[in-house]
């Protein structure tokens, strides 16, 4: 296996897979991920999976930079496969209102589509999408369906703020907003459920390897499904896809 050592500072190393982004190549990713966590490496603080590559962070002064490339080595020579997209076993569904004062560019995406409403949000919420990695913010995940993708890419002028649990998309991708934050995405709609909170013990709604499904809802569903996660009695539900049992 073909594989780059990069420094990523004098407390980082990043271990690059390729340059393509594809699922066989963040299978990699994920699979490094997996050994490290059951065999962990003395010096290791944490693992950040990325598209195309796992940022290892380490303590300098407990291991050095050559002994840290020979056990990440020695990792990769036994690694384990990991489900991945033919073997996928669980989906979250995530349901989201379209549009409103929650989705302000959804007639405009639809426009730039040369489609309908309706159209722009069979499209969205149709396919599974795969979480490549979290970034940008806590929770912030980076996600992607593999057919019918959108034409249309990022706006030309940025936001400097959209509201949390926004549905940002462009193109195939399609990223859930944890808190107010800047974003030059399109906003298509909202979801009730908390994208990252802290009081939880697992605070992400996602994470890397993760599939997502999104269900259309209407605005007294949203509104009542909001009410459930505020109170905490909430559970998102999930499903197997056929064939993945």
């Amino acid at each position: 296996m073909e594989v780059r050592f990069l420094t990523a500072g004098d407390r980082a190393v990043s271990v690059e897979f390729g340059k393509t982004i594809c699922l066989e190549t963040n299978a990699k990713v994920r699979m490094l991920d997996e050994k490290l966590k059951e065999d962990p490496i003395e010096g290791m603080i944490e693992t950040v999976p990325t598209y195309c590559a796992l940022i290892i962070h380490y303590r300098p002064e407990v291991i050095r930079y050559g002994k840290l490339v020979k056990e990440l080595e020695k990792r990769l020579d036994n690694m384990h496969e990991v489900d991945n997209s033919s073997k996928r076993k669980v989906v979250k569904e995530v349901p989201v209102y379209y549009g409103g004062e929650t989705g302000p560019d959804l007639e405009y995406c639809a426009e730039l589509e040369h489609t309908t409403v309706e159209e722009i949000i069979r499209k969205h919420s149709e396919h599974e999408y795969y979480v490549y990695m979290l970034g940008f913010a806590p929770g912030h995940p980076y996600m992607a369906r593999f057919d019918e993708p959108f034409g249309f890419k990022r706006r030309e002028s940025p936001r400097v703020k959209i509201p949390a649990r926004s549905i940002v998309v462009q193109q195939n991708l399609s990223d859930f907003i944890p808190f107010e934050q800047p974003c030059g995405w399109n906003i298509i709609g909202s979801t009730p459920l908390d994208i990252c909170n802290f009081d939880n013990e697992d605070p992400f709604l996602v994470h890397a390897g993760d599939w997502v499904k999104h269900v259309p809802v209407t605005k007294s569903e949203y509104d009542k499904i909001r009410r459930d996660v505020e109170k905490g009695t909430y559970k998102v539900k999930t499903y197997t896809p056929e064939g993945n049992a």
